[in-house]
């Protein structure tokens, strides 16, 4: 059945439904199933007709499979609920709740996409609470709902839901709320009253009900004042058009809160309407600072009209001049206020006043009739004229004519010749009339900030710039500090022009000083802090600018590029970003590119690829945005082909750019295209050249597109004759460098790289490479660059001495150039020097370069491999000591991410993991070997299997041991290390025989007589293994009679007298093995084990524990060695077990250690125990290394953890038991907790702690080490103790919560830590701390009596002993304190049946007591 047939089905499935038909709609939705069994619609389909048929378990089971299937989908949980609902079922109204709470949350969820979602999910909820309340479910867990369903419906409320049910819901859910509450009055129910007293202030046609919460909650709460805030701003909304009434509110809230705007505003509306006018004013203005929003409200137009109308004209002028600040955009308004002046007989006033008003003629003409021969008149007039609006700004004529009449009446009427000024300049375009106006303005009066900035401004801009400086200079003598801030500023600005930064820096500091809040002006100061190159103080000043004029984005810009220019990119990226957010500035977009692009090539420089392509691609973004702006700069272009030719450094695999469509060539409409490498780099060819179309004469443009060429040509190339040909891209680079010179030969740059070009592969001019290193040297004899490229010029045609003399002035220039370094370690490789791996080290902790890192890696896995200098100074120096492993495996993965077609890079990283005991990311990188060399069919038969019997040994390795068998058999099985190690692989995979017949064949191949001793003695190994013990002897005797016979065989044969107790062959065995001289390591132990289990074979007991002696003294660091002589002294020579040493004074200190791990504490002997001996040791040898603590008590070296926690713990037990609970100082606390970190993985001690905090009464640090001890359990993996350690943090927690002690924190620790076991086990202990905790919070509560029953009433297999008579005891205090005789006679009877008399004595104590 094709989707097409499916789909068919389904809908006559749903006809069939539509028509009732359900019986058709199974067979239609069965078909589909047959073939799609994860069909969601045909399962719910399935469900609806099930139920329909009166057939509700298949209908259930159908809906629950489309709830496995889609659990997020609405359909098939509706239909739960409606089966759940209409069958009368006693399991499905158990499971209803559960899906009335899923229901609540999807239809939350996907409110937005449904018809009627809050109609829904308030039925749901108020459904779901209706089944709470009828199941009697807990008062708390019923209070929880109904609060979440008034989060929820507040939340859709404030959403502007105006569905009048809902707003019901709402209001019924926060009185069903306050309802549960407890206690009354009390802060949480407080709080939701609160918010029902908001929600109600939300709701117009509540306003009943709001005020009676509002009652209500001051009858409760009445030093609240939030209730009295909604009540007064209720009245004051109502107070347009209408009076106040009930102004006690407004007082209250004043007792309440004496700084409430609110209050002072009903009371300043109260004086205005009773006409006490200075008290309105008063009040009002105090209001309106303290809470200016509601002035809008209470002062509108009836307010100043009631004023000007009874002529109080000064009432209304200070009410408008105190809080109306908005008052001159109001025409009505103004004209109410220009009235307000002229009836006080202020003109000029009114005249300011009336600019925009229509009766602006007839006042003035007014005033100019009054008064003929006044200028200032005239002057307002003009100035009236040219502030008027758009129509009269086109013919300045009018104040032009006026302003000159002004000036001709009043010739020291500087403000007259201001105007005039402005006239000329903007108008007439006069510059020299309008420099004479603002000169005669500054004359006559030099206050006249303005005029004077105009003159001097049009100084400087017709380049008189003596004038101007003489100006402001006579200005700046004249000022005072904080003064004159137009003269320093613009003094600031001529010395910043002209290059005298520091001068320029003092005078804005000097204006900054008389308006520190100006913008412009810590701007100007940023310019000359950045110019003198201090970049802290400008970005400072920067800062500033923006932070006092948020919407400049030219100080964010500069402060992103003072970022940019210190190196901190991402700070400058960041700023960079907010500026574009805003708007598509170029300069931003161009620096956003440029960081991203240095972020980029840091990245590059850790081999982080995958986030630098991320960064380039980010940067070609922005850039592109640029230049569609501004596609006339050719730095734009210039950027974008650096940032696509720097994917030439990464892998080819992830230099996959995602490019713009235009930028690539391809259709404008369509979208971005993720480009090859070779693509990107060619879309960076078209950029350069877009540049240098634009700027032809630059050179370093040339330099840029012969770069790209030649990273080009550094690709793989399909065809030579291609016009992309290696050959044919490195002619082209190298035109392009030579134009360069030829532009600009004095730059070393491009001799260097014209150098670079000619002795690559393909062009090899080797003459001409010389000529071009050496030019430029002549040019930068500090070139550290050229210096190494001809070195290895030199390398290359094999002259090492030149080579060497050219690396070496290399690293005196520049000590840190790794290139250098790299040439130096080469040489040394190709003469065989000694510090050839030393160089090599040096240049991988310098930087990441290929060729050093592939170097220092080769010779790490060669040291390693070579197994004859294991001992020698140089393998301890070179590898153990310098880290050499580490350090060359993380070099080597950084090499193999960037350059992943070189299989010998695989092959060493993988050798490396497998040494460091990484399996996995060997077996991985052995398998990114082999794919590399069957991609290139250049690798050889020999090295695909050297590959392949790697890759097998890793796949044994980490336990593939199928896989490993195959790998091996598809090598050819002529080494001995591929057949060794098939036979380890069929040996671990079971297959002995298998294994026995490839050592056999790896027997005929081994050359040497160690090769075959190893190989005898795992024959002899299996042979025993199959229970041949004959042929594994007769093995073992062949392996020792070799020339070079191995301790490892002689081990196994002594070991195998041993266990077949023939202590002849394991003496013999033992004896051939002890005259191999000394050993190290695990052969000292081993040999010393079987030594003394000899010992122990023949009877002489007190010999095994001088062998074991013996030993330890001449290892007296092994601590193996130690154990196993704690382990053969108790054992075979007790004794000697509790008597110290008195010999040497280091051996008391070992007796005593082992004294302690006997159990010989003082409890038991108070005169020879662990602790009085270290006494004495210390005593005898205070040199020894032995920490003091406890009062002077030893401690052993931490060397030894283990030992020093034991310890510790004596000395604890010593000091509590000793004076019964004393108090223990926080010193020793601190010891005692230093002493268990030290052993970090010892659960035992993290408990032992927490019972020590516990009994000093911490509990919280009690709650910290169980909680540590947790921790360290989940992640060893170890069930039992974290159940254990959960039950114990329980237990902790239960014992404040049985006192009293109130307070939240301890009981949600019980409920916390029993759920927890009650996930990972069924505990009864668990179930009783529920229910004890039950019994504390809730005694008479029926679910104590139902929790302490499930505990009781079990059958006694189940449940422990212990448990169950705990549980029945309270159960019984339970029963007492109801008073229920007839389950109290229950309980006893149950007492009786199994035993448990001790119940029957408390009872009986009980019913005394009450009697």
């Amino acid at each position: 059945m094709s989707s097409k047939e499916v789909k068919t089905a389904l809908k006559s499935a749903r006809e069939a439904i539509k028509n009732k038909e359900f019986k058709e709609a199974l067979k239609h939705c069965k078909a589909v199933l047959k073939l799609e069994k994860n069909n969601y619609n045909a399962w719910v389909f399935i469900g609806l007709a099930a139920s329909e048929l009166e057939q509700p378990d298949q209908s259930q089971m159908a809906y629950k499979k489309a709830v496995e299937l889609e659990p997020e989908q609405l359909l098939a949980w509706q239909g739960l609920s409606n089966l759940y609902e209409k069958t009368d079922q006693w399991d499905f109204q158990v499971e209803l709740p559960n899906v009335y709470q899923k229901l609540v949350e999807l239809y939350a969820r996907y409110r937005i996409t449904y018809e009627k979602p809050l109609q829904d999910l308030a039925k749901v909820w108020l459904q779901l609470l209706q089944l709470k309340e009828e199941e009697a479910v807990d008062k708390k867990e019923l209070l929880q709902l109904w609060q979440q369903m008034t989060k929820l419906l507040s939340d859709c409320l404030n959403e502007e839901e105006k569905d009048n049910e809902i707003q019901q819901h709402l209001i019924t859910a926060f009185e069903k709320t306050m309802v549960l509450m407890d206690p009354i009055p009390g802060e949480e129910h407080k709080i939701v009253s609160t918010d029902y007293v908001k929600c109600l202030s939300k709701l117009p046609q509540e306003e009943v009900k709001m005020k009676e919460a509002c009652e209500s909650m001051l009858s409760l709460y009445p030093n609240h004042s939030y209730p009295l805030e909604v009540l007064c701003s209720h009245y004051l909304k109502t107070v347009i058009g209408s009076q106040i009434c009930n102004f006690s509110s407004f007082s209250r809230l004043l007792d309440l809160a004496p700084s409430s705007g609110l209050g002072h505003l009903g009371l300043g509306t109260k004086a205005l309407q009773e006409g006490r006018y200075k008290d309105a004013i008063k009040d009002l203005a105090q209001g309106w600072f303290l809470h200016q929003q509601r002035m809008d409200s209470v002062l509108n137009v009836n307010a100043p009209e009631y004023f000007i109308k009874r002529h109080i004209n000064h009432e209304y002028l200070n009410l408008h001049t105190i809080f109306i600040q908005d008052a001159d955009k109001d025409p009505v308004l103004v004209t109410l206020k220009g009235r307000a002046y002229l009836n006080k007989g202020q003109v000029d006033h009114a005249l300011k006043v009336l600019n925009d008003s229509f009766n602006v003629s007839f006042y003035f003409l007014k005033a100019a009739s009054q008064s003929p021969d006044c200028g200032e008149y005239y002057f307002l007039l003009g100035k009236l004229y040219w502030d008027m609006g758009e129509e009269t700004r086109k013919d300045r004529s009018k104040a032009h004519t006026h302003l000159l009449k002004a000036a001709k009446l009043d010739p020291n009427l500087g403000c007259a010749f201001r105007y005039l000024g402005h006239y000329y300049r903007e108008v007439a375009n006069d510059r020299g009339r309008a420099r004479g106006c603002y000169k005669k303005a500054f004359e006559l009066d030099n206050d006249d900030a303005e005029s004077g900035a105009a003159s001097v401004d049009l100084c400087m801009e017709q380049d008189d710039m003596d004038t101007a400086l003489a100006i402001l200079q006579s200005v700046i003598e004249k000022a005072t500090p904080g003064s004159a801030k137009w003269a320093w500023m613009r003094r600031g600005l001529y010395h910043l022009k002209v290059g005298e930064h520091q001068q320029a820096t003092a005078d804005l500091q000097a204006a900054l000083r008389a308006d520190p809040e100006d913008w412009v002006c810590w701007e100007c100061l940023g310019e000359a802090y950045l110019n003198r190159r201090s970049f802290t103080a400008a970005l400072k000043a920067f800062g500033k600018a923006h932070q006092l004029q948020p919407s400049s984005i030219y100080s964010v810009y500069q402060a992103a590029a003072i970022k940019q220019t210190l190196g901190k990119f991402k700070e400058a990226v960041a700023e960079y970003l907010q500026i574009t957010a805003q708007q598509d500035y170029v300069p931003a977009l161009k620096g956003l590119g440029e960081c991203q692009l240095s972020l980029a090539k840091s990245l590059m420089e850790d081999c982080r690829d995958g986030g630098a392509i991320d960064l380039i691609q980010q940067a070609v973004q922005n850039l592109f945005r640029a230049v569609e702006l501004r596609p006339d700069l050719s730095c734009l272009w210039k950027l974008l082909g650096d940032a696509c030719t720097a994917v030439s450094n990464v892998s080819p695999n992830r230099a996959q750019v995602l490019m713009p469509a235009p930028l690539a060539g391809l259709d404008p409409n369509t979208k971005s295209h993720t480009l090859t490498q070779a693509q990107t780099l060619k879309v960076g060819e078209r950029c350069y050249a877009r540049a240098l179309k634009l700027m032809s004469e630059v050179p370093s443009l040339w330099y840029d597109l012969g770069l790209n060429y030649f990273r080009q040509a550094s690709l793989p190339c399909p065809t030579e004759g291609d016009q992309n040909s290696p050959s044919l891209l490195l002619e082209k680079a190298q035109q392009c460098l030579k134009k360069a010179i030829m532009m600009d030969s004095g730059n070393h740059s491009n001799w260097n790289a014209l150098g670079v070009i000619s002795m690559s592969e393909g062009l090899e001019n080797f003459a001409l490479a010389q000529h071009c290193f050496i030019k430029s040297i002549d040019v930068e004899p500090n070139n550290v660059v050229a210096w190494t490229n001809l070195g290895t010029l030199y390398l290359k045609k094999d002259n090492i001495e030149l080579a060497h003399n050219a690396f070496k002035i290399a690293q005196s220039l520049e000590p840190l150039y790794v290139n250098c370094w790299i040439g130096q370690a080469l040489i040394a490789e190709k003469v065989g020097s000694y510090d050839t791996m030393d160089l090599f080290r040096h240049t991988t902790e310098l930087s990441t370069h290929m060729e050093g890192v592939k170097g220092y890696a080769y010779w790490v896995c060669s040291t390693v491999l070579d197994k004859s200098n294991r001992d020698s100074e140089l393998y301890r120096y070179n590898i153990v000591q310098m880290n050499a492993i580490s350090a060359a495996q993380v070099a080597l993965s950084k090499y193999t991410e960037r350059i992943q077609s070189d299989p010998v890079a695989f092959i060493m990283l993988g050798y490396l993991n497998e040494h460091l005991q990484l399996k996995r990311q060997a077996l991985r990188a052995y398998q990114r070997c082999l794919a590399v060399e069957l991609l290139q069919s250049k690798s050889s038969t020999e090295e695909l299997a050297f590959a392949l019997g790697n890759y097998g040994r890793a796949l044994c390795t980490s336990g593939q041991l199928d896989e490993a068998v195959s790998v091996y058999n598809s090598t050819p099985l002529q080494e001995l290390s591929d057949l060794t190690g098939l036979a380890l692989a069929y040996c671990r995979a079971g297959l002995i025989a298998e294994s026995i017949n490839a050592y056999e064949r790896a027997l005929a191949v081994a050359s040497t007589e160690k090769d075959k001793a190893y190989i005898l003695t795992a024959l002899a190994l299996l042979q025993h293994r199959q229970g041949h013990v004959d042929s594994a002897k007769t093995l073992l005797f062949k392996c020792s009679m070799l020339k070079e016979p191995i301790s490892e065989s002689l081990l196994c044969l002594c070991a195998l007298g041993l266990v077949h107790s023939d202590a002849t062959l394991a003496s013999a065995a033992l004896t051939e093995l002890l005259k191999q001289g000394s050993a190290s390591g695990d052969v000292v132990e081993q040999r010393c084990l079987l030594t003394c289990a000899l010992l122990a074979l023949q009877g002489n007991y007190r010999a095994v524990q001088r062998e074991a002696s013996r030993a330890v003294h001449s290892n007296p660091g092994n601590p193996s060695l130690w154990a196993l002589l704690s382990r053969v002294v108790p054992q075979y020579y007790p004794r000697k077990a509790n008597v110290s040493l008195h010999t040497r004074h280091r051996a008391l200190l070992y007796s005593g250690v082992n004294q302690l791990a006997n159990g010989r504490h003082s409890g038991e002997d108070k005169h020879r125990n662990a602790l009085r001996t270290m006494q004495r040791a210390v005593l005898l040898c205070p040199g020894i290394n032995i920490l003091y603590i406890l009062y002077g008590i030893p401690l052993v070296s931490p060397e030894h953890p283990a030992v020093l926690l034991s310890l510790r713990q004596v000395q604890c037990h010593r000091l509590l038991a000793s004076s019964g609970g004393t108090v223990l100082p926080d010193s020793v606390l601190e010891q005692l907790n230093n002493a268990v970190i030290m052993n970090p993985t010892n659960l035992g001690a993290w408990h032992w702690l927490a019972e020590v905090y516990r009994s000093q009464g911490l509990l919280v640090q009690a709650v910290m080490a169980y909680r540590q001890s947790l921790q360290l359990a989940s992640q060893l993996g170890m069930h039992s103790s974290q159940v254990a350690s959960l039950l114990r943090l329980a237990l902790l927690a239960l014992g404040p919560c049985m006192a009293g002690v109130p307070g939240k924190d301890w009981t949600d620790l019980i409920l916390e830590a029993t759920t927890e076991v009650l996930k990972l086990d069924s505990s009864p202990m668990a179930l009783l701390f529920q229910a004890l905790l039950q019994y504390v919070t809730k005694m008479a509560a029926r679910e104590t009596r139902r929790l302490l029953e499930r505990l009781v009433y079990v059958p006694s297999q189940e449940f422990p002993v212990t448990v169950v008579h705990v549980a029945s005891w309270y159960l019984l205090r339970h029963l007492h304190t109801k008073n229920d005789q007839e389950l109290m006679n229950v309980l006893l009877q149950h007492a009786k049946m199994n035993g448990d008399q001790r119940l029957l004595n408390f009872y009986s104590l009980v019913a005394s007591s009450s009697s």
